[in-house]
């Protein structure tokens, strides 16, 4: 932290004098006003980190002085002196917005601990607006990369919940970034600077889960040793994420729901209600409807969750964003490295299926990164199930329109894509793969016209 820039403002010169003495002495920038009519003016040209004043002064008092102060510089942190008569005064100049105040006489170790506070609070500030820097940049809307339309869409519609403080339904396979989603919503809402607390509930056994949710008072169950404070109560003015929300028991989704509907918590082992303010994100992958037809979903917390509902849909269903998310990642983990990328790389990238959506694409790209040291990605460097396993996008039954034929015409000139590809267009190796003769693929690659 740069030196501190602290101005002293007393009439009597003995005191101001030693005070700067003594400021100076412990390392920080001292100057020192007899007037305060001349203080102002300085501070007009200069800033102070801190403003160390006396309540009674010629001219102007102490309290006039601070609202100035405050009117030209809020963030500014001033220290009233004051004689123990003028306590009263020191009060309500704390009402103004002055730090504290400090009664004369005081020693020199009296003041330093005062500024010493204000040095540890400054740090936190400071701290806490990297972290909130980084986390705006961070999740800014444009971190959810892609070109589809659908991604038009979904920014749009985030930018509009984000504002709200209805609760959030987030559907979507696994790998489909649900909990980038959540934490665009929360970055981008007016409860930024409050906690984002997340809760994977899979993870969680059903004799702990309650406990982690809402605490527990001390003795509220066997190994209770001490009062647990729960996910809901330090979210309390932010926002708490339940990813895997099927995975909440029955028993537990029943207090989940009073705590949608009443906004207010009970720890385990007590009766009394603690009023809350928490927006609630849920996340699944599973298909709640069909569990509530099961008997393992409560139909009356789905209504209550799916208020605004944010339906993520699988990469292959979007494959306009592969090669721009590739991108990115690569050169997320590139370090400085450029990488000469085969056009062949890229279809075989469109022409794969993606099980693992994002996720799965951002591990390739991790992994490309680390072994093309040479900065060379063609295919013979993709992981074989990517080559060999691809999706063929042909949809059965609502391809209706087309014949058995037609459609077995697909995947054919898809199986000789795929082999041609995997043995960089070499037509024996590639007719070897598929297990036909030469002239036989040959005669498909003419009958299909397949570059």
């Amino acid at each position: 932290m740069k030196k501190l820039n602290i101005c002293i403002i007393e009439d009597e010169e003995t005191l101001r004098e030693s005070l700067k003495d003594d400021l100076i002495d412990a390392g920080y920038s001292v100057g020192a006003f007899e007037n305060p009519i001349k203080a102002l003016q300085y501070f007009k040209k200069k800033s102070c980190d801190i403003i160390i004043s006396d309540i009674r002064l010629p001219e102007m008092n102490g309290l006039e002085l601070l609202s100035k102060i405050k009117s030209m510089n809020p963030t500014t942190y001033v220290i009233m002196m004051t004689a123990f008569g003028s306590v009263e005064n020191a009060v309500e100049a704390m009402k103004m917005g002055a730090y504290d105040y400090i009664t004369k006489p005081f020693n020199k170790e009296e003041l330093l601990l005062l500024i010493d506070r204000i040095k540890e609070l400054k740090s936190l500030q400071n701290k806490n607006k990297e972290y909130q820097d980084y986390f705006e940049d961070k999740f800014n809307f444009d971190s959810f990369i892609g070109k589809s339309n659908f991604v038009k869409e979904l920014k749009e519609t985030l930018k509009i919940i984000s504002q709200t403080n209805s609760t959030i339904l987030i559907t979507g396979e696994t790998g489909t970034g649900k909990e980038l989603v959540a934490n665009l919503i929360h970055y981008n809402s007016p409860r930024r600077d409050k906690p984002l607390i997340k809760v994977s509930c899979g993870i969680l056994s059903k004799e702990v889960i309650e406990s982690e949710l809402f605490g527990h008072e001390k003795g509220a169950f066997t190994g209770a040793d001490k009062l647990r404070i729960g996910r809901f109560e330090k979210a309390d003015q932010g926002t708490i994420y339940l990813d895997d929300v099927d995975d909440i028991p029955l028993e537990v989704q029943i207090k989940l729901l009073r705590v949608l509907q009443e906004q207010e918590i009970e720890r385990v082992g007590s009766s009394i209600p603690i009023k809350i303010d928490v927006r609630v994100i849920a996340s699944t992958k599973a298909n709640l409807k069909q569990l509530i037809k099961e008997g393992k979903f409560r139909e009356d917390l789905y209504y209550r969750l799916n208020v605004l509902p944010v339906n993520l849909k699988p990469l292959r269903e979007r494959k306009e964003d592969i090669i721009p998310l590739f991108n990115y990642f690569l050169s997320e983990f590139s370090a400085g490295k450029t990488f000469q990328i085969d056009d062949k790389v890229y279809e075989i990238l469109m022409n794969y299926n993606w099980p693992g959506n994002v996720r799965e694409l951002k591990n390739m790209a991790e992994r490309l990164s680390i072994l093309c040291y040479d900065c060379k990605i063609d295919p013979s460097k993709l992981p074989q199930e990517i080559i060999t396993n691809f999706s063929t996008d042909i949809n059965l039954l609502s391809d209706s329109n087309k014949t058995l034929n037609q459609i077995l015409e697909e995947v054919e000139i898809k199986l000789i894509k795929n082999a041609l590809l995997q043995t960089n267009y070499n037509k024996a190796k590639a007719a070897e793969l598929l297990g036909i003769p030469p002239s036989t693929l040959k005669s498909k690659i003419e009958k299909y016209r397949i570059e």
